[in-house]
């Protein structure tokens, strides 16, 4: 998956000059606040700027579990549209961001151009939807973060949902849809399979994923020879050898671990990020990895299967899109995940975006998944597009 270049520049064309960034203290809140309520109730809130529209913002941060089942702290955003909540609240649509890094200062909350970056939010807005944007577990409030770990980000956006119905005044209701892209739809996927187990409470209308990360071991093999390819590699065995103890020493040359981690260290949101990471990336191409294939190596391979979305419920409606010139998640490995939901009876609907590669996948299909989500949170039938998907030729 070559994302970290092209995903960069994508960012710089809009935000060349450095954002303005939240102060980390609101992040990290003491051990008593933490553990002082159930996931998803608020800690901390604060108004934000420039939100469009007349909305309102709150920039918070809300309880969670972590991995081993200790209470966190995660943060995010929430952004409630203006005017009256409907009789039964507000719809909710959960926001699941690309990568942004794997260090707590790479949350999109602390980054002044979050509202250009949520895909689809005046839109949303206009339809009366409130929308969580989490930032995941690590970023913001102290990491590491788990990522590219479902269990962890589904949590982390179910309880963004809780957290923004907690709002005072939100006017919130208990209907949600999931809206991911690239990592974010491997979260959005996550969310859709554990919703009903983690979250009873809530319910879960659709699943929307834009280039969705499904099968790690692929994504991890098939770029490892590319710079994106070696970026998403080294982000994914530094932050699952600290999360995991996965031995990452193992499979890394000694002399490319300190790469690892300066790599590590950068964000992938705004021009000197790009710059940053040129030269450990360039360094990577000399000395990388003792076996490219250590996606075969325990524990690695029973970490990359556990962290690859498989079926979701039946009874949760799927909406997936995919370039067909994405060079980052190969077209062919989201169809034949989308075509194993819909022989395991899903109602899967797959829009393939002609000539779209990567990075623009959300931002041109985010009319279409508004429009979809809209639909589920008003009761119709769900699409499916399952016996139209078996006859699409895809790269």
């Amino acid at each position: 998956m070559r994302l970290v270049f092209a995903l960069l520049l994508s960012f710089a064309a809009t935000a060349l000059a450095e954002p303005a960034r939240a102060q980390f203290g609101f992040y990290d809140p003491p051990p008593d606040e933490i553990a002082g309520g159930r996931p998803g109730t608020l800690i901390r809130t604060e108004v934000m700027n420039g939100t469009p529209d007349g909305a309102t913002a709150y920039r918070m941060v809300y309880r969670s579990l972590g991995l081993d089942g200790k209470p966190i702290a995660v943060s995010g955003v929430a952004i409630v549209p203006a005017g009256s909540a409907p009789p039964g609240g507000r719809p909710i649509v959960a926001w699941a961001h690309p990568t942004t890094g794997v260090e707590p200062q790479c949350a999109p909350s602390r980054d002044g151009t979050i509202f250009q970056t949520i895909q689809g939010l005046r839109d949303m807005l206009a339809k009366g939807y409130i929308v969580a944007a989490t930032d995941y577990a690590g970023l913001g409030a102290p990491g590491p973060h788990p990522y590219l770990v479902g269990a962890s980000e589904a949590r982390a956006v179910l309880d963004s949902v809780r957290a923004a119905q907690a709002l005072p005044n939100a006017g919130a209701g208990r209907r949600f849809a999931v809206w991911g892209h690239s990592q974010g739809g491997h979260a959005a996927l996550f969310t859709g399979i554990l919703a009903k187990r983690v979250a009873p409470e809530l319910e879960l209308v659709g699943v929307a994923a834009a280039a969705p990360a499904t099968e790690l071991a692929t994504l991890l093999s098939d770029d490892i020879d590319t710079d994106g390819g070696r970026n998403l590699t080294a982000m994914t065995l530094w932050s699952w050898s600290r999360v995991y103890g996965a031995p990452m020493a193992r499979i890394v040359r000694p002399e490319a671990v300190p790469i690892v981690d300066d790599l590590a260290a950068v964000c992938i949101e705004s021009l000197t990020d790009i710059l940053r990471r040129l030269g450990p990336t360039r360094a990577l191409e000399r000395q990388f990895l003792v076996d490219d294939d250590f996606g075969s190596l325990p524990p690695w391979r029973s970490l990359l299967d556990r962290n690859t979305p498989g079926l979701l419920p039946r009874n949760v409606p799927v909406f997936i899109a995919q370039g067909t010139s994405d060079t980052l998640v190969r077209p062919q490995v989201t169809r034949d995940f989308a075509l194993k939901l819909c022989r395991a009876g899903s109602a899967v609907q797959f829009d393939a975006l002609q000539g779209v590669g990567h990075l623009p996948a959300a931002r041109d299909s985010a009319d279409a998944a508004v429009s979809w989500m809209d639909a589920r949170f008003r009761g119709v039938r769900p699409p499916n597009g399952c016996a139209e998907l078996a006859q699409t030729k895809l790269q």
